[in-house]
């Protein structure tokens, strides 16, 4: 049986994180409050260091290695957002960091990743397993593997977002989170249980990558092939053994959105709000405008989960 992560340890994240990651700032629109007659809270990780939530799960599990594995290094994978975390964070540690990354990833996140000091592996991911990548780097170089999502101080770290998100704005009715491996929903709903019980919480996925929802919906962990979406940041196949456990008894439900309706948002945000968001960063606020309806006269809150994206690709999106 699994040893799930708990609040306590999101709470003990969080001191580790002091003074390392951004405390990023909670945002909102008059133009966004009346389109959906609620009132939304935007927490804008787009805004955190590395550009994305990320930063504060590897950060948190790198600090957690012991010298040796410090001394070794480790390795990850990852579409782009977890690499320059790790990458990072393995710098400001002193840790060698060996990243297999896909070849088609967002140039910005290579050379993001590379300029941290990142050993980007690269690898096809339509025709090739990175996780046994990954493992096999691992071994053959005794590595410490730190997989993007599914690791219990990963989550913990993740879980940080919305516990500053409820520290700031208080309880809340509804809460939508980016979903893709799940540790950002995970540690979410980790936190939501804990300091505002009666939120709803949503994870939201790209609709041509709906593994979460099968998931979730068939009490087993349903495998797909790579989703061709936008969403790069949320291009997984599966959701992981942790998150997945804590997602099935902490959420109440994934929603799905198209990628037309990511666009859109980006196109929202940078017009009336002046942010960069990258697709997968746009998945909560398309979910809480699809669903509009059932949110009238109530608190929202949306983690905006990155901005991590090409210029020349969010001009031709947007």
């Amino acid at each position: 049986m699994l040893d799930l992560p708990t609040y306590g340890d999101v709470v003990a994240a969080a001191q580790r994180l002091q003074g390392h990651a951004h405390r990023t700032p909670v945002m909102t629109s008059r133009t966004m409050n009346e389109e959906l007659d609620a009132e939304v809270f935007f927490k804008c990780e787009n805004l955190q260091r590395t550009g994305a939530f990320k930063f504060r799960g590897a950060f948190n599990a790198l600090s957690r290695l012991d010298i040796q594995q410090k001394r070794s290094g480790v390795v990850t994978y990852s579409s782009g957002n977890h690499a320059q975390a790790i990458a990072l964070s393995a710098a400001l540690l002193g840790i060698p960091a060996t990243i297999v990354m896909p070849h088609d990833a967002p140039a910005a996140k290579i050379t993001s990743t590379r300029s941290y000091g990142g050993n980007v592996v690269h690898y096809d991911r339509y025709t090739e397993d990175r996780e046994q990548i990954g493992r096999d780097l691992a071994e053959k170089h005794s590595l410490t593997l730190i997989p993007p999502y599914d690791h219990p101080d990963v989550i913990a770290g993740q879980g940080t977002v919305a516990k500053e998100l409820f520290e700031e704005v208080g309880e809340l009715d509804a809460l939508f989170v980016s979903l893709g491996g799940g540790g950002l929903l995970s540690g979410s709903a980790l936190t939501t249980r804990a300091l505002s019980p009666h939120c709803a919480v949503y994870g939201v996925e790209p609709e041509a990558g709906n593994d979460g929802q099968h998931s979730f919906r068939s009490g087993a962990i349903v495998h797909i092939d790579t989703p061709k979406t936008i969403a790069d940041g949320a291009q997984t196949q599966h959701l992981g053994a942790y998150t997945f456990e804590i997602i099935r008894r902490d959420v109440d439900d994934i929603l799905t959105v198209t990628d037309a309706q990511l666009a859109a948002c980006m196109g929202f945000f940078a017009r009336r709000m002046k942010l960069l968001v990258e697709p997968a960063g746009c998945l909560g606020l398309a979910a809480a405008r699809v669903t509009k309806a059932s949110l009238r006269g109530k608190r929202i809150g949306v983690i905006v989960s990155g901005g991590n994206v090409d210029l020349e690709r969010f001009c031709s999106l947007v």
